[in-house]
C-alpha cells in the first residue's frame, strides 16, 4: 500500500482551508516579502501570500524535507510543508503571537499551533476562556474557529531545531507587521508566548505604527505593557519543557488568557 504523496501541499490543490491558489504571488527574497506583505488587501490576501513564501532557503529546504521524509507516527498522513498562515478572523480584538510552527505540528497540519502538545495546551486554554469554538485543534478543516482572536507567529516556517536565525526572523517580520496593521482598528490585546516572540514583537509593533515605551519591559509570565489602545501580555510558551516540568500550569495559562480576553472585550485599560 502506498501512502499519501510526499512533499508540500500544492497551492490550490485542495488542502482544507488553503488560502492560496496557483496564481498567488510568491516572495523569493526579503524585499519581496516586504512588498507583498505591505500590499496585501486584507487578512485573507495576507494569509495566502505568506503561505507560499520562498524567501528563506534554509527554512524552505527544511520544511519540505520534513514533509517528504515525515515522522513514523504520521507516515500515512500528508504534510502541509509550507509556511503556516495566521488563523482567525480579520476583526480580532486579541492576537496571540508564538515563535514558529513545529516541524510535525503546524508544518504537518496546515494550522499554526496545531497537531502537537503545545497546541493541545493552547487551544484548550483558549476554549476555556471562550476564545475558541473547540477545545482541540487537530488539523485545518476540523471545524475549529477562533472567537475575537487571531493566532500568528514571529516566523512562519518550521525551523531546524526550532531555532530560526535572526536574519530569518527579520525577513519574516513584514507578515506580522501587516497582521498588526490590518487588525489595528479593533485590536486591544496581544498575548506573546515565550521570550523569542516577545523580542520579535516590538520591532513589528513599531513598524505597524505603535509608539513604544522608552524602556522595554523584560519578558516574564504575566508581564504587561500598555501602549495606546493596546495591552501586551507575556506568557510562558506551552512547550513540553515548560508544561512537563510544571513551569507552566493550566491555571497559569488560564490566568493570562482570561486577563487578555477581559481586556480585549472591555476595550480599555481597566
Amino acid at each position: 500500500m502506498t501512502g499519501p504523496p510526499r512533499g508540500p501541499a500544492a497551492p490550490g490543490a485542495g488542502w482544507p482551508e488553503d488560502p492560496a491558489t496557483a496564481s498567488t504571488p510568491v516572495a523569493q527574497a526579503a524585499a519581496q516579502v516586504a512588498d507583498l506583505a505591505a500590499t496585501a488587501a486584507g487578512c485573507a490576501d495576507l494569509d495566502a501570500r505568506m503561505s507560499v513564501c520562498q524567501a528563506c532557503p534554509r527554512l524552505v529546504a527544511w520544511r519540505e524535507e520534513v514533509a517528504s521524509v515525515r515522522r513514523a507516527a504520521f507516515a500515512d498522513q500528508p504534510y502541509w510543508g509550507r509556511p503556516v498562515p495566521s488563523f482567525g478572523p480579520p476583526d480580532a480584538r486579541l492576537l496571540v503571537v508564538g515563535l514558529a510552527p513545529a516541524a510535525h505540528g503546524g508544518n504537518r497540519t496546515g494550522r499554526i499551533f496545531t497537531g502537537d502538545r503545545s497546541g493541545d495546551w493552547l487551544f484548550a486554554a483558549l476554549h476555556r476562556v471562550g476564545l475558541a469554538r473547540l477545545a482541540t485543534s487537530v488539523a485545518a478543516g476540523d471545524g475549529q474557529r477562533m472567537i475575537d482572536t487571531r493566532v500568528a507567529a514571529a516566523v512562519r516556517c518550521a525551523p531546524p531545531a526550532n531555532r530560526p536565525t535572526p536574519a530569518e526572523r527579520d525577513t519574516c517580520r513584514p507578515w506580522l507587521v501587516r497582521d498588526l496593521e490590518l487588525l489595528r482598528p479593533g485590536l486591544r490585546a496581544v498575548v506573546v508566548l515565550g521570550g523569542f516572540a516577545w523580542v520579535a514583537l516590538w520591532p513589528a509593533l513599531r513598524a505597524a505604527g505603535y509608539e513604544l515605551p522608552a524602556r522595554r519591559t523584560p519578558f516574564g509570565h504575566g508581564a504587561t505593557v500598555d501602549l495606546a489602545a493596546l495591552r501586551v501580555f507575556g506568557c510562558y510558551h506551552p512547550s513540553q519543557q515548560n508544561t512537563f516540568t510544571g513551569r507552566l500550569t493550566a491555571p497559569m495559562l488560564d490566568m493570562v488568557f482570561a486577563a487578555a480576553a477581559g481586556h480585549a472585550r472591555a476595550g480599555d485599560h481597566s
